[in-house]
């Protein structure tokens, strides 16, 4: 079957889909509307452009966000590859240079003999056509509509946020000081590698912040006042407005830090992470909001350290669509009204962006096996990929919510040992035994 395979979306679930399915020998016509229109969030045309932080989460052996980057590893993921070419600093987390690791992206894509790409806003889904949607938080309006149509079900919306980043030669190097949280680098080899700058606060300090924040002044919202905000990704002056410690105990928490200057512990802290190789700019780890550009540069500057800041990027909310997938979408990322669509990405409720990736692969493999008439095998659902796709097809759809790969996804192990960190180890070895024997019979 030569038939092509249309993927619309070039975000981080768009190319990783239309790379696999090319690798293995499928013409892919790739479609961004970008730069042709423009989203409230990106700035370039690249493929694969990072948002809001520039970290792909935890690394480190045995938690959930380590095995679901193994997996993609072992099944020859462009983006885990293109992330390891791009990475920086980042203490336990696989941190990436932003810009470089979507030129490692866009440069793989474009250089692909069957990969066509189109720049062009697609407004009408055929259902005859082989078609992976993967467009992402932004979906364009009138897509979404189309979307809406073809599954007969309402879209929903949440807000999601992006962090501001900061010149990293206006930070006051005297205050913030380099350090990662219990002395702990990617290997944990407990080196003190300081691959983040902290900065320190003490409670007058801390409370002076809080009490500015919560009078600030907020952007004008477009989208409803009842939608609902993504937990995981709350705006800091929402998270204020939960109570006075609640920023200590979250993003801004002191623990396993210790500023050289006093010796102690500090009252709080904001934690500022590499953006790019040349560590010129840094992102406030954790710091969305939704404030007016003019109320962040001044509540922003009260943090110790960096009073003379300038920044290069303010936070922001945006819109994010999603569809219902547990009462679309089949465990193979298969539209069960139309099985020659697949979803992938965020639009399919997935939060995260190697859960974004995680599913573009997902679906490439399965849209190439339905593409030549195969049945379709789920992933082994004790797999972090396999877990994630059932979640996606299996939650209860009247309470559906974005979600990040986490263990409690996961079926219990057998026999399940009671210490949690044998028990983590335990999933992560049998995930990755059963991922094996799947790609060694299937991939």
């Amino acid at each position: 079957m030569t038939e092509r395979v249309k993927i619309i979306g070039g975000g981080l679930a768009g190319s990783e889909a239309g790379w696999q399915l090319a690798q293995r020998g499928v013409e892919v016509a790739i479609c961004e509307m970008r730069p042709v229109r423009t989203t409230d969030a990106h700035q370039t045309d690249r493929f694969a452009e990072l948002v809001c932080s520039n970290s792909l989460k935890s690394d480190a052996h045995p938690s959930a966000s380590w095995l679901l980057k193994e997996e993609l590893r072992r099944l020859d993921s462009l983006l885990l590859k293109a992330a390891a070419t791009a990475q920086v600093p980042g203490g336990q987390a696989l941190t990436v240079d932003r810009v470089r690791f979507a030129d490692e992206v866009t440069q793989a894509i474009e250089s692909h003999p069957r990969i066509t790409i189109e720049r062009e806003e697609i407004s009408e889904i055929d259902p005859a056509e082989l078609t992976i949607i993967a467009t992402g938080p932004l979906t364009s309006e009138r897509l979404a509509e189309s979307i809406g149509r073809l599954t007969g079900s309402n879209r929903l919306f949440f807000y999601d946020s992006i962090s501001p980043i900061v010149d990293g030669s206006t930070v006051d190097r005297s205050i913030a000081f380099a350090a990662s949280r219990y002395d702990k680098t990617l290997e944990g080899s407990g080196d003190g590698t300081g691959d983040y700058l902290n900065c320190p606060m003490n409670r007058a300090e801390y409370e002076h912040f809080i009490a500015e924040l919560l009078a600030a002044q907020a952007v004008e919202s477009h989208i409803p006042n009842d939608v609902p905000y993504f937990e995981a990704c709350l705006p800091i002056e929402e998270i204020a407005r939960r109570g006075p410690d609640t920023l200590r105990f979250g993003p801004m928490k002191p623990m396993g830090l210790e500023d050289p200057r006093t010796g102690r512990r500090p009252y709080a802290v904001v934690q500022l992470r590499q953006e790019n190789l040349r560590a010129d700019s840094y992102n406030l780890v954790g710091f969305q909001n939704h404030l007016r550009f003019g109320e962040q540069k001044r509540i922003l500057r009260l943090i110790p350290g960096l009073e003379q800041a300038e920044f290069l990027r303010y936070g922001q909310i945006h819109r994010n669509t999603y569809i219902n997938a547990p009462a679309l979408l089949s465990p193979t990322l298969q539209l069960r009204s139309h099985p020659n669509i697949f979803f992938a990405g965020q639009i399919s409720g997935v939060e995260g962006y190697v859960e974004s990736i995680a599913t573009g692969l997902a679906a490439g493999l399965f849209m190439e096996a339905h593409r030549r008439g195969e049945a379709l095998r789920p992933l082994p659902r004790e797999t972090a990929l396999g877990s994630l796709c059932h979640y996606i097809s299996h939650a209860d759809p009247k309470r559906y919510q974005p979600a990040n790969i986490a263990f409690d996804l996961f079926p219990l192990p057998d026999p399940n040992p009671r210490d949690r960190k044998e028990r983590q180890t335990t999933i992560c070895r049998i995930a990755l035994e059963k991922l094996d024997e799947y790609a060694a019979a299937y991939v």
